[in-house]
């Protein structure tokens, strides 16, 4: 390796603060609990989300309400496993709007179960027929294409409305049963208007909070973790899995899977690495003794200051510089264990412990210290991270900075509530197209929205016959749902931009010490500006 300046080898990776989160990731994935578009769209935007598990067409969940149970699931539940932290974004405004959109389904869901008892369960015949055509129906579009998918689909329910409008003008008995059959396939009928109304109003109430969301108006409320009453069990557990959730957002460890990088920081992109023999210098007979904790808070000092510049030109936003301890994980490994013992409290390594391992854990087993700094850049879209390790083997110190950079979240999670339209052939010029508009809840919806409503009420049934949503695990509420940064040009260059500036800061704070300590610093001179392209570092050319 040269011994004037930093080389481009592989080397070990780093973790960077966990600062303020921005506005716009928060508010995308916040949105999704309100959305009502198929939820293949949340499964296209991270493959290693599964949505399995669905019998019957007519139970499956719709995008938000997948989103919103998968997420309460994962990160409220008693006893569920640990998340990684979602730098960049507020993971507890997120679960607070997805409590919301339930709590608003909820309330719907309980008006649809009692027209479903009072126009439904009481005709169960003429129901079970209805649903049958409709669930008929929904297979036959699923496996026909073109113009005509939905014709056989019409013809099932037109058979049906004909044996309900024979039923209503001539009965098959007499009495009582006369009057049943009369209504038994049209108060069905008559059940779906009412259920139409209730749908529609939740729906638009549903895509203005989606709106809201997207435009920063307001933030939810959870009143199902206040007390409403002593010993109110569930609203003490709620309350404790929110204080757990923030325990971990907070947690200065984290963890690294290979190539996969730092879990909830991305890959990492690139690495620079400075690494000298220690010598006394001339004219002094020894090293004054130091430790790598020496060296990490003075280069904490110098990140610190980055916002600081000689000119008033803009320039770095305040950083966040922490330090870190980094657990190793593998590969493809489904879930991360944060360590124990008397030396961790909340989810979080002590400080006396983070010194001991920046001072001792250089080789060999057990997890690693790291200094980060971090830049929540373009309201959040962007986290970029770059990480110091500092080691001592022999009379050699190694000073190691890694790059590390979170993109925006995908943008199919991104987009507002449009009107539901589509393009018909005009009547006298079937050359032309023209676009009318559709209604907000479609017939398909109001049957699939009122035969789920009774199963609300017992979710795991639900789950279980109308299919869930499986997040990648091991589960973090951003990086599950991020894309590059390395598409969007200024995102891009900025991420190349910061590498320089931090070298440097590092490289003055590294040698100053050294200096202080008699260490003859000739050797760790600083040569022209580190070359900064982003590539794949962790396959080690492999």
């Amino acid at each position: 390796m040269s011994a004037t300046m930093f080389d481009f080898s592989p080397g070990a990776e780093v973790p960077v603060a966990g600062g303020a989160g921005g506005t716009a990731p928060t508010q995308a994935l916040a949105s999704a609990a309100y959305r009502d578009s198929p939820v293949d769209e949340l499964t296209a935007a991270n493959p290693d989300a599964k949505f399995s598990g669905a019998r019957y067409s007519l139970l499956v969940p719709n995008l938000g309400e997948a989103f919103s149970r998968a997420v309460q699931k994962r990160l409220l539940a008693p006893g569920r496993p640990e998340m990684v932290q979602a730098f960049g974004i507020d993971p507890k405004s997120v679960v607070d709007h997805c409590m919301a959109a339930s709590r608003i389904r909820r309330e719907r869901d309980s008006r649809l179960t009692a027209v479903m008892l009072a126009c439904a369960v009481l005709f169960l015949p003429g129901t079970l027929v209805w649903l049958g055509a409709f669930q008929l129906r929904r297979i036959l579009a699923a496996k026909r294409t073109g113009p005509g998918a939905g014709v056989v689909g019409g013809v099932v329910l037109f058979v049906v409305a004909m044996f309900a409008a024979l039923f209503l003008l001539v009965p098959p008995f007499t009495g009582f049963w006369s009057l049943y059959f009369r209504l038994v396939l049209v108060a069905p009928v008559a059940g779906w208007l009412l259920a139409k109304q209730i749908c529609e109003r939740t729906a638009r109430v549903l895509r203005e909070r989606w709106s809201g969301v997207l435009a920063g108006s307001g933030a939810a409320t959870v009143p199902e973790a206040v007390p409403s009453k002593p010993n109110d069990h569930k609203a003490e557990q709620l309350r404790k899995e929110y204080v757990r959730l923030g325990a971990e957002q907070n947690s200065n460890v984290l963890f690294y899977a290979g190539r996969k990088g730092i879990l909830g920081m991305g890959p990492r992109w690139g690495v620079w690495q400075m690494a000298e023999t220690l010598e006394p210098r001339p004219g002094t007979g020894s090293i004054d003794p130091f430790r790598s904790w020496d060296v990490a808070r003075a280069i904490q000092d110098r990140l610190t200051q980055l916002d600081r510049g000689p000119l008033h030109t803009g320039g770095f936003p305040k950083p966040d510089v922490r330090h870190w301890v980094v657990v190793p994980v593998g590969e493809g490994a489904d879930k991360i264990e944060r360590p124990t013992g008397s030396e961790t409290e909340a989810y979080s390594v002590k400080p006396f412990e983070v010194q001991r391992i920046c001072n001792e854990q250089h080789f060999d087993n057990g997890p690693r210290h790291y200094l980060g700094v971090q830049f929540v850049l373009y309201d959040g879209k962007l986290v970029n991270n770059l990480l110091v390790n500092i080691s001592v083997l022999y009379n050699t110190l190694r000073v190691e900075i890694s790059a590390y950079s979170l993109g925006p979240v995908s943008g199919k999670l991104t987009g507002g509530p449009s009107a539901k339209t589509k393009s018909v052939d005009k009547a006298f010029k079937p050359w032309e197209k023209r676009t009318v508009q559709l209604p907000l809840v479609d017939m398909d919806e109001v049957v699939r929205l009122s035969v789920r409503a009774p199963f609300t009420w017992f979710p795991h049934i639900l789950d279980e016959i109308g299919g869930k949503l499986a997040l990648p695990e091991p589960f973090g509420l951003r990086h599950a749902w991020t894309e590059t940064p390395w598409n969007h040009r200024f995102m891009a260059d900025d991420a190349l931009r910061a590498v320089t500036p931090v070298l440097r800061a590092v490289h003055a704070a590294t040698v100053e010490v050294l200096h202080e300590h008699g260490v003859n610093t000739d050797k760790f001179a600083l040569g022209g500006a580190p070359d900064a392209k982003p590539g794949k570092t962790d396959d080690y050319g492999l």
